[in-house]
């Protein structure tokens, strides 16, 4: 994974926000580049103690609903979830600054609890906090993103944005891969980059944003640093056939669609509703 950057257990997992996998060079996108819409700000990304991550509302959020922070589930204060784990509803004081358009610091909010978090299938976690996006608009000045309810596309221009390093990274979303394996987490589906976003430690839990809606599609949370086979911080891609592939110094992250069926009214989780496939406990 993209390393948390804090304390010697986070730095032996993910780098800044992504598990790695190996290869040669990526296949360069099918589609041609896309001319690039108003480049994403900071406006709504925050900085954890050792990842990034982003104020986020749903398609059915308002105003008033306690607002969600999206980050890793691998960037837990506690460390990583185990295979197969999935932790829901755990009460949570961690604090997190909220950024301005320019990057500065708008702000503080906290958690009152840990949602929902998980490393099996995704890597997420999602806390709530005690402020409004309402609150959160009139306090600071800034604006949550939007999740996108819909799978992306392959070829779309996109942009990984760091509240930690207060940096950006665009590329293309170069693939999708059926399975990123990586020491013994498994993802699914997960986002493939082309090789201009070279993400680093501390970038682990930024949203990717779709460059011509301004939408959340996803999550980064791993790449492959030293070309090793499925080991830590050296995800490894596996296809339908079960063929390994390695890619070395691509990067990689985790679709957001599937988290939008899982939150009913008033932003709060619920793994039983229709079309909810994220993990269950």
């Amino acid at each position: 994974m993209k390393r948390p950057l804090v304390g010697t257990f986070a730095l032996a997992l993910f780098g800044a926000g992504a598990l790695t996998g190996l290869a040669t060079s990526p296949a360069a996108a099918q589609e041609a580049p896309q001319a690039k819409a108003k480049a994403p700000s900071f406006e709504g990304t925050v900085a954890l103690s050792n990842c990034s991550g982003s104020v986020v509302k749903m398609p059915n959020s308002k105003p008033d609903d306690k607002a969600l922070v999206l980050s890793n589930g691998h960037c837990l204060e506690e460390g990583m979830p185990d295979p197969g784990t999935v932790v829901t509803d755990q009460p949570s004081s961690r604090g997190f600054t909220v950024l301005k358009a320019d990057g500065s610091d708008a702000g503080q909010i906290k958690a009152t609890k840990l949602a929902y978090a998980t490393m099996t299938d995704t890597d997420i976690s999602l806390y709530e906090t005690d402020s409004t996006y309402k609150d959160i608009e009139s306090e600071y000045g800034v604006k949550a993103l939007e999740l996108n309810a819909e799978h992306p596309e392959k070829g779309k221009a996109i942009t990984v944005v760091s509240g930690y390093w207060k940096e950006t990274y665009s590329c293309q979303i170069d693939d999708f891969v059926h399975q990123l394996k990586e020491g013994g987490w498994t993802q699914k589906d997960s986002i493939r980059y082309t090789a201009d976003c070279k993400t680093k430690g501390g970038t682990s839990g930024s949203p990717i944003v779709d460059d011509a809606t301004g939408k959340i599609v996803g999550i980064n949370n791993t790449g492959n640093e030293d070309g090793e086979e499925c080991t830590m911080n050296n995800p490894c891609e596996v296809d339908e056939n079960g063929k390994v592939t390695v890619r070395k110094g691509i990067n990689y992250g985790q679709q957001t669609y599937l988290i939008a069926p899982c939150v009913a009214e008033g932003n709060k989780i619920d793994l039983g509703r229709e079309g909810c496939e994220l993990p269950k406990p």
